[in-house]
């Protein structure tokens, strides 16, 4: 399928890493000019320059959107955006009872406060363009969120809220406004968590042989698979695309059926 991005211009906050580095190589190879984020240049420039080595285009840019002063440089530094996808954020551990304070406002300043200085940076010029796609990254955990890590589901979940708002205020400029909330992403690092609990409890010792496990013991996952990042990038790419020009206001859930909810 042609997404139709050709000659647009996409931010990935946080696209040095993980997720956020899978959703950057799905929208060039869409064929979007992808502005690659990170803290540093040097881990920015690596994912750019593996899409560039594959044909595609992308650009490196860095900063630290946590303070204002960091993300006017990102804004300056990016020129015009036609795309912006808010995928930076953290899920630091914690509890009601040990995270205090200042666990609470530094969740909404990497989850909360990072996508609203971007956001605000770039959705004047896409609304006078009279074109523009804003995607938040979001979690499952906005809908129903755990008993731990209470800060980190609190500043999510506030992305939902965000993104109905915006959706409002860009209503009718041709800016839509999206969040995509995963759930368990297969990514390295799940992997090896996962393949060492699989180990100490018998399930085997390859991720073909443990996944099954994972999904009855930990999860209502309806798919029969954790989904991958890639597949987490490809609907985000949709989602940014002309295509999805009838896509606004929504938290669309990509967790495997994990969340089966009639809302």
């Amino acid at each position: 399928m042609d997404l139709q991005l050709n000659g647009k211009r996409a931010l990935v906050s946080g696209s040095h890493r993980g997720t956020g580095r899978a959703i950057a190589h799905a929208l060039a190879r869409e064929g979007a000019h992808v502005l690659v984020h990170g803290f540093e240049r040097e881990a920015a420039e690596t994912v750019a320059a593996e899409i560039r080595e594959k044909g595609f285009q992308a650009s490196a840019l860095a900063g630290d959107i946590t303070t204002d002063e960091g993300s006017a440089e990102v804004i300056a530094a990016a020129g015009e955006v036609d795309i912006l996808i808010n995928n930076y954020g953290t899920a630091d551990a914690g509890t009601w009872e040990r995270t205090g304070t200042d666990g609470w406002i530094d969740a909404y300043q990497k989850n909360v406060l990072s996508a609203v200085r971007l956001t605000r940076g770039f959705m004047g010029p896409m609304k006078a363009k009279g074109w523009g796609r804003i995607v938040m990254l979001g979690t499952i955990g906005s809908t129903e969120p755990a008993a731990r890590m209470p800060h980190y589901y609190a500043s999510k979940g506030a992305l939902a809220t965000m993104t109905v708002s915006l959706a409002k205020e860009l209503a009718g400029t041709g800016v839509t406004v999206n969040l995509v909330s995963p759930g368990l992403i297969r990514t390295k690092e799940v992997e090896e968590r996962f393949l060492k609990q699989g180990r100490e409890r018998g399930w085997g010792e390859t991720w073909e042989e443990v996944e099954p496990h994972v999904l009855k013991n930990f999860m209502g996952n309806l798919t029969g698979h954790i989904p991958q990042p890639e597949e987490i990038a490809d609907l985000v790419a949709f989602v940014a695309s002309p295509l999805a020009g009838a896509l606004d206001a929504l938290n669309i859930r990509i967790d495997g059926g994990t969340t089966a909810l009639v809302t």
